[in-house]
């Protein structure tokens, strides 16, 4: 280790001071420096709120890794809620938990439970959209370990058939409630939604890829061609050329009829540019070619916004649509959406020529994100929180002030239901995308930070669990902070093995 792990100690002493413990699951507060210590990788950067994030997101993951009878889960809500599945399971962010959760070491002790439980041990694996097998092979690039990915590949496909029987319009697209995307009270409402239909192609080629491996030729094509033959579909139909974005055809059932693919001639009342259409870009949906959607994040008629993007566009007369609800899609700012955004800014960065966005725009998006990790109680005292949705101008977490309003309703989940809600991702911004670690198949360790070269003096990622080796990535403009010379240096198990400096090309290591 190059950081002092003692020196960050005082984070996690100041979390678990402001936190009442509602709810204790297998790591309570008393055990989390102790546990966390030993298992997340360390941070330092100038930035002391995205460091205190940080650390803050490592000390909630922390409090829903939950031991049942049938092993380890990762939760969604702390407290009960009644439209949870098995031990309060709910599947609709599974792809952010492991996502997130594979960069702390041994995660494989909980995670590999978790995958089991959605799958044979009596989760609802289809109760929501998700992108599970895509994030399972995300996991298996970090652990290296596929043997558990193999042993599922026949229930991956029976999930995949099944989703495909049940979703699948006749146009060859994928339709979807936008409640079971977990984005109810949209504007678009349901139907062919870029949603779930990147999430299927995501999870098509995980599969080839999967079959690839077992030596299954003709089943990785027969998978690889469902996917292209979506991402076909999703930029020929669901992309408005007028407006320049990917957008939702509504459609009020899987088995109706689109009359027109012409987003011109539909209702206003729905036709509406959503943040779901960044999504294509987590999964590197998109060629070349249509990357002009984002320039929207960037305006106040679009998503830009003082405490994180909006989930529709402002100039929509329907944005922020009043209605009886404490979870609305229809403008207020939600982690969920604002993770799966930033990371596909970061896969535009690194995988796409293109000069519509750029690093200090990452930067910058990170840096709102992270400064919406807060609540000012009522005695004036501020502390880092997380929540289900935001209002995007003031901060305010507005399913909490709404639930809290209306007497924290057992049949909403209770007091402070949405505190400490695991519903989005962090770290892994920081980890793949900041900082820079690109997960591959091979054994090629990948750098490519995306820090502005102009920005930080000094950064430090430090024991970083890829493949059973300890990742260390750290840069010192001059060479004070760290004292191990000036330049981008990285480090695996302690030794030194590649030296460049910000804005280079991507280093790459032999593993």
């Amino acid at each position: 280790m190059i950081l002092n792990k003692d020196v960050y100690k005082h984070y996690i002493e100041r979390f678990n001071s402001q936190d009442e413990e509602l709810v204790i699951q297998h790591i309570d507060n008393d055990h989390a420096w102790e546990w966390l210590s030993n298992k997340m990788p360390f941070f330092d950067c100038p930035d002391k709120i995205i460091e205190e994030t940080y650390y803050f997101r490592w000390w909630l993951y922390r409090k829903h890794i939950k031991l049942t009878e049938d092993g380890y889960i990762i939760t969604e809500f702390l407290p009960d809620v009644y439209w949870a599945g098995k031990h309060n399971s709910i599947n609709c962010a599974v792809g952010h938990h492991l996502n997130e959760g594979r960069w702390l070491r041994d995660s494989d002790e909980f995670l590999n439970d978790y995958i089991t439980f959605w799958f044979r041990k009596g989760g609802q694996v289809s109760s929501y959209s998700s992108w599970i097998i895509d994030s399972i092979w995300n996991y298996v690039k970090v652990t290296g370990d596929i043997k558990l990915a193999i042993e599922l590949l026949a229930d991956f496909i029976e999930f995949y058939r099944a989703r495909e029987s049940k979703h699948m319009n006749e146009s060859g697209l994928y339709w979807s409630h936008d409640d079971r995307d977990a984005m109810e009270i949209s504007i678009s409402g349901s139907g062919l939604r870029p949603t779930l239909n990147s999430y299927v192609y995501a999870d098509a080629i995980a599969i080839s890829k999967l079959a690839e491996l077992t030596g299954q030729s003709d089943l990785a094509q027969q998978f690889m061609d469902k996917a292209l033959r979506l991402k076909q579909l999703v930029q020929e139909k669901l992309w408005d050329e007028n407006d320049q974005f990917f957008k939702v055809i509504p459609l009020e059932g899987p088995a109706s009829t689109v009359e027109t693919w012409d987003f011109a001639s539909m209702s206003l009342d729905h036709n509406v540019r959503e943040q779901i259409g960044f999504i294509p870009w987590y999964f590197n949906l998109p060629e070349e070619g249509f990357e002009v959607a984002w320039e929207q994040l960037f305006q106040k008629e679009g998503f830009a916004a003082p405490y994180g993007p909006t989930t529709a566009e402002q100039r929509h007369p329907r944005f922020n649509f009043e209605y009886n609800h404490e979870c609305l899609w229809n403008g207020p700012s939600w982690p969920f959406a604002t993770s799966q955004t930033l990371t596909a800014m970061a896969n535009i960065l690194n995988d796409y020529k293109q000069n519509e966005i750029n690093s200090e725009q990452y930067l910058q998006q990170l840096q709102i994100y992270a400064a919406s990790h807060y609540r000012v109680r009522e005695d004036g005292v501020k502390v880092s929180w997380l929540d289900e949705n935001l209002d995007p101008y003031t901060g305010d977490w507005t399913s909490r002030t709404i639930l809290e309003a209306w007497g924290w309703r057992a049949d909403k989940g209770g007091r402070e239901r949405g505190k400490d809600y695991n519903h989005s991702t962090f770290n892994d911004l920081i980890i793949t995308g900041l900082i820079g670690i690109r997960p591959r198949e091979d054994n090629l360790l990948e750098i490519n930070p995306l820090v502005p070269t102009d920005t930080w003096s000094y950064f430090c990622l430090d024991g970083v669990s890829y493949r059973g080796l300890s990742i260390t990535v750290l840069y010192d403009r001059d060479g004070s902070r760290y004292g191990k010379g000036a330049g981008l240096r990285v480090y695996v198990d302690g030794i030194e093995r590649a030296v460049g400096d910000l804005g280079e090309e991507r280093m790459q290591v032999q593993l």
